[in-house]
């Protein structure tokens, strides 16, 4: 049995808002000029270091720390497989992300294909330290099946991000990398973060609404809808299938995405807390609104394939992905999360001998919300700005999610000192 709360998951959400403060501080640095750029092509050297910088630095990184505290919640306060071997495997990915970004950011080859290797062995170690506690603890649910599905895709999402950057190095593939480059984009985003995410909120929304006796049978739909959606679209990326076949990835992604946002509607209707906070409210915000842009989706990209996989189109679609569902879903359980973490680590043991702060005086429920909504908006006019090419919103957009994201990481940190 767990005897302490473990500090090892801080060292990864500590880890992933300095990474998110960085993105954030380097948008704003340069802001006009990063995003012209950004719109005509995003496959440019800047692009991806950012792109790393954000997608592991901080979301693979908080990802990781929500999984080594959550999972032996999930499994009744089981330990973990072994936490010395959780903070080798911090060290290793944090050297490998850090130098990937730096490798991007120098267009220097062999940096970029030797840190791929360092990060995608973090990434094995992550997955043999989960996996090993999933399977001694022999105890398997909706939550945990999710857990296992989410880490076995981010282990092949690595695998072909390390692929890809050792074929910068040595240019093994050729045109075969842009096909692994679509694969990899699919494994990470639908298959790690698409289960990560879903699976999670089957435990930690009912949690937050004290809801009890909710029905359960979509979570199963959900996530077979999701695994087709994954295992439909790899393989149409891999071997260069004709466009219904991605058609279909997106159909099946689609339906799992309506499914969660239903099954979240469901369990609401089964709470007995009438005020979860306002992260977990803008968590089910965002489910909805993901929801409906991928149900807009399945039939626009049947009548309009061309529009759709347009260079501005793609570009919008991943901001709406990955800033508006995956990012904001993580900064909204952020602020829940982390205050539970460190109130339970600072005064749980306290409580009750002594006056100490409730877990509502480490963060103001108005402030997060007021910090969300702005954050959002900005991504709303940013999202507007590319889709109407217009430079001014762009920049507007931006600037305003840069600067309230920053102000965002800054009060939710702010609750370790306290």
């Amino acid at each position: 049995m767990v005897s302490r709360v473990s500090r090892l998951p801080f060292w990864f959400l500590a880890t992933g808002l300095v990474s998110f403060a960085a993105f954030q501080l380097w948008s704003l640095a340069d802001l006009a000029s990063w995003l012209a750029a950004f719109a005509e092509d995003p496959r440019m050297p800047s692009g991806w270091s950012r792109a790393h910088l954000l997608v592991l630095g901080w979301a693979t990184m908080i990802a990781m720390g929500a999984v080594y505290q959550l999972v032996p919640v999930v499994l009744q306060n089981r330990n973990l497989f072994s936490e010395r071997l959780g903070y080798v495997q911090y060290a290793v990915f944090t050297a490998g992300f850090a130098g990937l970004a730096a490798g991007f950011l120098a267009a220097d080859a062999i940096l970029i294909g030797g840190f791929a290797v360092l990060a995608f062995a973090g990434i094995l170690l992550f997955a043999f330290n989960i996996g090993a506690t999933l399977i001694r603890a022999n105890a398997w649910t909706n939550v945990t099946a999710g857990c296992a599905a989410a880490v076995f895709h981010l282990v092949l999402a690595g695998a072909a991000g390390m692929l890809m950057g050792l074929n910068f190095a040595f240019e093994w593939w050729g045109t075969f990398h842009d096909r692994l480059l679509g694969a990899h984009l699919w494994l990470g985003a639908a298959g790690w973060f698409g289960f990560l995410i879903t699976s999670f909120s089957f435990k930690l929304f009912p949690m937050f609404h004290l809801s009890h006796g909710h029905p359960e049978a979509l979570q199963r739909w959900v996530a077979g809808f999701l695994a087709a959606g994954v295992w439909t679209g790899v393989p149409s990326f891999l071997f260069n299938a004709p466009a219904w076949c991605h058609w279909i990835a997106l159909t099946c992604a689609a339906s799992a995405f309506v499914l969660y946002a239903v099954h979240l509607s469901q369990i609401v209707r089964f709470r007995h807390k009438q005020t979860p906070g306002a992260g977990i409210r803008w968590s089910r915000h965002l489910a909805i609104g993901q929801a409906s842009v991928a149900a807009l989706l399945v039939p626009l990209s049947a009548v309009f394939p061309d529009i759709v996989l347009s260079t501005r189109m793609a570009v919008v679609i991943g901001w709406l992905y990955l800033w508006g569902w995956v990012g904001g879903t993580i900064l909204a359980y952020l602020s829940k999360i982390i205050p539970f973490l460190w109130w339970t680590s600072k005064y749980g043991s306290r409580a009750g001998r002594e006056k100490v702060p409730t877990m509502a005086e480490l963060i103001d429920d108005r402030k997060v919300n007021a910090l969300l909504t702005a954050i959002f908006a900005g991504l709303f006019v940013l999202a507007a700005g590319f889709g109407w090419n217009s430079p001014l919103l762009q920049s507007l957009g931006d600037g305003l999610l840069a600067a309230v994201s920053l102000l965002y990481a800054g009060y939710v940190g702010a609750v370790f000192a306290k």
